[in-house]
């Protein structure tokens, strides 16, 4: 099997770096296949941030003030957000109102890469998914 450009949606990343069950086995061995390239948005590091201050992600600890750490630690490489990715999230066509999403589908899209994640909107916008 090829190689696979992966980004993982906040979701996935929480899982993998608490080794939580939910994360499936499909995307486990992607995630932990040294092939692949695993990437995490600087808009998951504002996400886990952002709703771990509003009380709304308790579970995840020390994450938001050590990220760059887990992140180095597991060898994912940072996915910054670019005025491209900005304005492709912005034009996304389509009800869908999370930024966070919004952007992790841009970015996945402009970068073709699939995305690690539960979520039926990333299909929805054509996104390959490995769940």
């Amino acid at each position: 099997m090829a190689a696979v450009r992966l980004l993982l949606d906040t979701h996935a990343l929480l899982w993998w770096l608490f080794e939580d069950p939910k994360l499936s086995s499909a995307a486990r061995l992607a995630i932990a296949n040294p092939q692949n390239q695993i990437l995490v948005s600087a808009a998951s590091a504002w996400e886990i941030t952002t709703k771990h201050r509003l009380g709304r992600l308790p579970e995840a600890g020390d994450v938001p003030v050590h990220l760059p750490r887990y992140l180095n630690r597991a060898r994912f490489a940072v996915l910054n957000i670019s005025l491209e990715h900005a304005i492709a999230a912005g034009a996304l066509p389509g009800p869908h109102k999370d930024p966070f999403d919004r952007m992790l589908v841009a970015q996945a899209r402009i970068e073709d890469l699939a995305v690690a994640t539960t979520d039926q909107v990333f299909q929805d916008y054509g996104v390959a998914v490995i769940w």
